[in-house]
This record gives structure tokens, C-alpha cells and sequence, in this order.
């Protein structure tokens, strides 16, 4: 039986007695090892100095609102220790290892893409809520990028305007840099790049040399910063398919009692290219007596 196989009928094992409502994740972890390949330089242009900064002014700060992501269910770093904060303590804990343990041989991991099989298994509430788990440390810091360039999810859970330059514009404009898109919020440790301009070639710009380019910047630049790419699903897209091939660390949501095994399968055979493949079992809750508590278990 092949690593992918293994992995979806292990899926396959699991019974959840409840539905969880939209806002709930719980955690599964898997792991599959296979193989990742990025490339270096970053172009650049130092006569265009008066449109980095008039870029760079217009993107601002963003203030979030932490209760309204509590009410939504994202772990917050005023709210204590809730079961939420907690499952996802458990999640990042075997990134952030393979992203700074240099004896992994994990090449760019602090890389990591969250994605799904299909729409509506969260994978934006996994992305934001991973994000936001990560921003608690005190020796790293999180870079959240949109990369759902057709459905961008991330401004509207957090509440900002999409209407920022981005990821395609980047990959666009020679003359952009990396820290003319990067939008602060009132996290400190947390920073945003949106989607950007939509492109009919999307799929074609994220394919690119420049899109390589950009992903070996963040990789190296910032060697302290996880950076977290909210994908598009990997079954209906071909987006996603093409971000996977240069990422150190895939993170694939699975949604309780409504993925298949076999689309799970499907799924994981589009990302073998990558280094490490992890699943999340979300929106599954634990057999309580109150029947409240979210349900989690990690494999390593």
C-alpha cells in the first residue's frame, strides 16, 4: 500500500459522532515525505524609487478587531487558553520544527501552503487561525499570504479592504518589491500580503520565473518568518497544483464526514512534489456529555 494510500484510509478510520458548526476545526495530523524543488534571485530596479514609496504608502497598517475573531472562532491572543488555541498549539508545533530545524533537510520550511480538496472545508479558517497561533511566539514571526487569487477569503474574515496591490501584482511589476505589498496589522507579529489584481493568467503568473523568484526572497530574506499561502482548493483549481510544487511544508484541511477517501487520495496526489504533506480533520467534535469540546488528535 502506497504513502497516500496509507494516509486516506487512516482518514477513513475516523468516526465523529457531531457535526461542528462552521467556526470549529480539530486537528489530524499526517505526514508524507516526497520531494520540493525552488530556485534563486530576486529581479529588481533602483530607478523606481518614487513608485516603491507611493505603493508602499498607500498600503498602510490594518487595525483587527480580536473580538469579532473570537466570536468567529479564530484564536486570538487576548482570549486565553481555549480549546482552539490549544488544538492548534498542537498543529503548528511539527511545522514550526521542520520549518527552523535545519537537520530535517527540509528545503524552504518555513514555506507552508494550507489547502483543501474542495471549497468549504475551512481552509482559510485553518490558514488565519495558524497564522494567528504562530504570531503568539516569541522567536518567529507569521507572513499570511492570500494566494486564493480567484475567491480571496483572508480580507473578509479579517475585515480589510481587498482593494490592495498584491501577490499577482508583484509577479507583474518588476519594479515592485516584496515590502512595497506587505500590508502591518496591529498583530506585531503579523503581517498580510493580499491577493492583488485579478488576472485571467493566474495560474501562468504563479507558474512563473518571477513568482520562483519571490518565493526564494521570502524563504531567505526572512529567515525568522513562517510565511503561510491561503491556496485555493487543489481540486478545482489548477492554482494550487502550481503554488505546491515550490512549497517546503503542505498543510491539506479535510472536513469531517463529507470528504471522501477518494478524494483525499485524489487530492494527495496532486502535492507529492512537496517535502512534508500534514492533514487537518476539521469541523469534528468529540463524544462529550455537554457536547461542546472540539475533538483533535495529531500523528507524527
Amino acid at each position: 500500500m502506497s504513502i497516500i494510500e496509507r494516509a486516506a484510509d487512516r482518514l477513513g478510520k475516523k468516526t465523529v459522532t457531531e457535526r461542528a458548526p462552521q467556526t470549529s476545526a480539530s486537528t489530524h495530523l499526517d505526514q508524507v515525505n516526497s520531494s520540493a524543488k525552488a530556485d534563486e534571485s530576486m529581479p529588481g530596479n533602483e530607478n523606481e524609487s518614487v513608485n516603491f514609496h507611493a505603493v508602499s504608502a498607500a498600503q498602510k497598517q490594518i487595525s483587527i478587531n480580536l473580538d469579532r475573531l473570537h466570536q468567529l472562532g479564530i484564536v486570538t491572543p487576548q482570549h486565553g487558553k481555549t480549546q482552539i488555541a490549544e488544538q492548534f498549539r498542537l498543529i503548528k508545533r511539527p511545522l514550526l520544527i521542520n520549518a527552523f530545524n535545519q537537520n530535517t533537510g527540509i528545503k524552504n520550511g518555513n514555506l507552508i501552503m494550507v489547502t483543501s480538496s474542495l471549497a468549504g472545508e475551512g481552509k482559510s479558517f485553518c490558514s488565519i487561525n495558524l497564522a494567528m497561533s504562530i504570531a503568539m511566539e516569541r522567536d518567529h514571526r507569521v507572513l499570511l499570504v492570500d494566494a486564493d487569487v480567484a475567491r480571496p477569503s483572508v480580507p473578509r474574515i479579517l475585515d480589510f479592504s481587498p482593494d490592495k496591490k498584491g501577490l499577482l501584482d508583484i509577479i507583474l511589476d518588476d519594479y515592485l518589491d516584496v515590502s512595497d505589498i506587505l500590508i502591518k496589522t496591529s498583530i506585531e507579529k503579523l503581517t498580510i500580503i493580499s491577493a492583488g489584481t485579478r488576472h485571467p493568467h493566474a495560474t501562468e503568473l504563479l507558474a512563473s520565473q518571477n513568482m520562483r523568484d519571490i518565493l526564494t526572497e521570502l524563504a531567505q530574506r526572512y529567515r525568522d518568518r513562517i510565511v503561510i499561502f491561503d491556496s485555493p482548493p487543489l481540486l478545482l483549481t489548477s492554482e494550487a497544483r502550481v503554488l505546491a510544487s515550490q512549497m517546503g511544508q503542505i498543510v491539506l484541511v479535510v472536513e469531517a464526514e463529507r470528504t471522501t477517501q477518494q478524494t483525499v487520495k485524489e487530492a494527495l496526489r496532486q502535492i507529492e512534489s512537496c517535502d512534508v504533506v500534514n492533514l487537518i480533520y476539521n469541523k469534528a467534535r468529540a463524544f462529550s456529555g455537554a457536547g461542546t469540546g472540539y475533538y483533535g488528535y495529531y500523528y507524527s
